[in-house]
């Protein structure tokens, strides 16, 4: 799963931030889906969740880092340079390194020179690249960028790839140097939720309610903004606490830009709190953001918040569990909890519901074991035929955790259908405690 962030062992890693910024139609989008690669593939059962991506992750020379495309956070009816201005400072808040994007076909132009503007004031590396840089004829027209103060401009073609090689090289040597992971066994977590679903009173509540450990990490403001705190004998660490509770700046309004905070916070995660607003019921937004945290592979806790509101009868809850597992279907396995952040009810029961999801999202299975459970599954409901073809499984073995991979050694992986393996996985939820965790099923041609 490409989106997953490099958590090695007890070692968390915040990866390095590189954003995109220029003024529109200088192809940063083009550029973005260039550095991003074949990267952005997302695990194939998603339920119609495309991301509307703007965020993503990629690797060069062996680092990884993560990738923000600041034009794609569209601030609606703002005026043209309001719009450069806060896509630059969305740049400046969230990024380690800048790359300032200009083209070619336009030359310096009185926005460009606006961009730069606001980017000196920045105490960030910025690496300038020229766009559209499609022939040799055309690289002598690069100096006149030099205007733009930011040193040596690359030329780039986001059209055949060309030059992004050397822009990526600047970009590596310009992230910070010291080794930004940090031993910590603690277990992650991140609330997200459409706005208004109640995540900052939630955040207040479970913090109210818990021991607080108050170490601020040295470095980058990203580190700053997580909280630890000590409950049921465990280190949690919440994720991007002050992201959610802070709120003035005009993009922190637009809707892209919360999706964009919501996806660093859940490639930080081992699991992921899905909120609902128990008053307003489930709306259409809730099913894109529950899509994000199901396709990046976390482990997932339902929280319907608000609960103290709802007017109760014997089948209130009951029936809101039904509507939930109705409207997501693919997220059948997390489990769901009725809480009020006002009254505190059963804010308690969180912290355990959270160590054990995330045991159940590094549970590894043995082989031995597995192939019983699948020589039973196989037994009881026998592999499909498709056109005359016999699907044949040979063996399973877990090749990964978090979320927890099988791999299944078939005759012909095309005859492994969505529903056979629906099945599977069923059958491995029934054996085993995978609550709260997706599997992953990957087939493989016997050799």
């Amino acid at each position: 799963n490409p989106m997953t962030p490099s958590q090695k062992g007890g070692r968390f890693m915040v990866l390095p931030t590189l954003a995109i910024v220029g003024r529109p139609n200088v192809g940063k989008s083009t550029i973005f889906n260039r550095i991003l690669g074949e990267r952005v593939s997302i695990v194939e059962d998603t339920p119609g969740v495309t991301r509307d991506r703007i965020y993503g992750t990629s690797e060069w020379l062996g680092k990884e880092f993560a990738v923000i495309d600041t034009g794609g956070i569209d601030l609606g009816d703002e005026p043209f340079l309001a719009q450069i201005k806060d896509q630059a400072e969305i740049a400046i808040d969230e990024a380690d390194v800048i790359l300032f994007l200009a083209d070619i076909e336009s030359g310096v132009t009185d926005a460009d020179e606006r961009v730069a503007q606001i980017l000196y004031r920045a105490k960030k590396p910025v690496v300038l690249a020229v766009n559209k840089v499609d022939n040799p004829e055309r690289r002598q027209d690069i100096y006149d960028f030099y205007s733009l103060g930011f040193g040596e401009p690359y030329p780039l073609s986001g059209t055949h790839g060309i030059g992004l090689g050397d822009v990526l090289d600047a970009v590596l040597a310009a992230f910070p140097s010291e080794d930004k992971s940090v031993e910590d066994d603690s277990i992650k977590f991140s609330l997200i939720g459409r706005p208004n679903v109640g995540k900052s009173s939630l955040v207040n509540a479970i913090l109210g309610e818990n021991r607080v450990i108050v170490s601020p990490i040295e470095g980058t403001t990203r580190d700053a903004i997580d909280t630890k705190f000590e409950a049921v004998d465990e280190t949690f660490t919440m994720i991007d606490t002050a992201g959610i509770r802070k709120r003035g700046k005009v993009y922190e309004n637009t809707e892209k830009y919360a999706v964009m905070r919501a996806l660093r916070a859940i490639d930080r995660s081992d699991v992921v709190l899905f909120v609902i607003n128990a008053e307003e019921g489930i709306r259409e937004q809730d099913k894109k953001v529950a899509g994000y945290a199901h396709e990046a592979g976390r482990g997932i806790i339902i929280v319907v918040n608000k609960w103290d509101t709802v007017e109760k009868d014997n089948h209130t809850m009951k029936d809101f569990e039904n509507l939930i597992r109705q409207e997501f279907q693919y997220l059948d396995y997390a489990p769901i909890i009725f809480v009020s952040a006002k009254t505190k009810q059963r804010l308690q029961s969180l912290p355990a519901m959270i160590v054990a999801v995330s045991e159940n999202q590094t549970r590894r299975i043995q082989s031995s074991v597995l192939n019983d459970v699948l020589m039973d599954a196989i037994t009881v409901t026998p592999t499909p035929t498709v056109n005359g073809k016999r699907l044949r499984i040979y063996y399973m073995t877990q090749v990964a955790v978090k979320p927890p991979t099988f791999v299944v050694f078939v005759n012909d992986p095309d005859l492994l259908h969505f529903s056979y393996e629906r099945f599977l996985i069923n059958q491995l939820r029934q054996a085993f405690d995978f609550s709260g965790t997706p599997i992953h099923i990957i087939a493989r041609k016997r050799k």
